[in-house]
């Protein structure tokens, strides 16, 4: 499954702070889940600022807008946007598939202190906010992390 959401949220929010986020760049999201045994986990994946404040959702797996508040972190963060999930939202992901997406990132959050993170939830299972918490960087690029709980591993890659 491969899609090009616009990250217009965060462009548009650093936009009138830091003038240079003309420039964007394309990031590839990869998300292998493990097989847990339960049914297809939803996935939010955003983008905090240095202080964790929220800077913008790259990605949501899962339609179900009443299923998000098991995505806690990340309902509680982005609750004031109220595009959150326009044009980034896909279906949820099954045990042990792939979700692959790709995103436009305003180059100036890259090596700024700038962090992805991933909540994830399946019915009737634990939820994990924050599973997965990662500098976005050009170091850290390409590098598997491991989840806690869903995620076998995530990377990314900027083009």
């Amino acid at each position: 499954m491969s899609t090009k959401p616009l990250l217009t949220a965060i462009a548009a929010a650093c936009a009138l702070t830091v003038p240079a986020l003309a420039h964007s760049r394309q990031v590839t999201l990869t998300t292998q889940l493990k097989n847990y045994g339960g049914d297809g986990a939803y996935l939010a994946i955003y983008v905090t600022d240095a202080k964790g404040a929220y800077a913008g959702t790259l990605w949501v797996a899962g339609g179900k807008a009443k299923y998000y508040k098991h995505l806690a972190d990340w309902k509680r963060l982005s609750a004031s946007d109220a595009n959150r999930v326009q044009g980034v939202t896909g279906a949820s992901v099954g045990a042990g598939r792939t979700l692959k997406v790709t995103a436009d990132l305003a180059d100036a959050l890259i090596n700024a202190g700038y962090e992805i993170r991933i909540d994830a939830a399946a019915e009737d299972m634990r939820d994990s906010p924050s599973e997965i918490r990662v500098p976005l960087s050009s170091t850290q690029a390409g590098k598997p992390q491991a989840g806690k709980q869903y995620i076998q591993s995530f990377t990314y890659q900027l083009q």
